[in-house]
């Protein structure tokens, strides 16, 4: 940064050169617009960005399969709900359908961004929800449980089967199918979810219905 000095009273403050403050002033636009995104920006995948040691966020073309796949389960004005799969919810968003109505489940507060359709949720406390969720009151669940494990699987079960008509879209390890058969009736589906970075273990999706996902590999 090069500063200047005359001997005006007006100029005795250092001045910015041309470059630093257009350095500065991008630097501004973008910390705004990450805290006050627009209606087209803020349904973006990764424009909240991912936790790396607990959150993974799908690759824009499994976001888009997932969203097209539950639009369909859902049927004509459906109602859709996201539990701990955030964005699958964005991409639903940002398909601009407003003949379906989604919901998003979702324990990271910063999505509260979404206004009414965000619902703070606590696998912990699996039915521990605002009176307006009324039980099954949903046509299609997407879930991705937080964490690989039996408990937290178990637990997110029981939001599943409280929130859905029927239909279940389950995202989570391969390791899981046969506690996931077990708790929620569903199989394993041929296709195969990406992530925007590489996850140690083997992810799939699973579901109990007639699905798309079943019939591409």
């Amino acid at each position: 940064m090069i500063c200047e000095m005359s001997d005006s009273d007006d100029e005795d403050i250092p001045q910015l050169s041309s470059h630093a403050l257009a350095a500065l002033q991008e630097f501004y636009a973008e910390q705004k617009q990450q805290s006050d995104p627009g209606r087209d920006d803020k349904y973006n995948i990764g424009i909240i960005e991912e936790n790396w040691l607990s959150q993974f966020w799908y690759s824009q073309d499994t976001a888009l399969r997932l969203a097209t796949e539950a639009v369909a389960a859902a049927g004509e004005r459906g109602r859709i709900a996201c539990v701990s799969a955030p964005s699958v919810y964005q991409k639903l968003r940002s398909l601009h359908r407003e003949d379906i109505s989604v919901y998003i489940f979702e324990y990271d507060k910063r999505f509260a961004i979404y206004g009414e359709e965000y619902i703070f949720y606590d696998y912990n406390n699996p039915l521990d929800l605002p009176e307006k969720i009324a039980t099954h009151s949903f046509d299609i669940v997407i879930a991705d449980p937080p964490y690989l494990s039996k408990e937290c699987l178990r637990k997110t079960s029981e939001t599943i089967k409280y929130l859905t008509q029927g239909k279940i879209l389950l995202c989570t390890g391969a390791v899981m199918e046969e506690e996931a058969a077990k708790l929620l009736g569903v199989k394993m589906c041929k296709f195969i979810p990406k992530h925007t970075r590489t996850l140690g273990n083997e992810f799939r999706c699973y579901v109990n219905y007639d699905s798309g996902l079943d019939r591409e590999i």
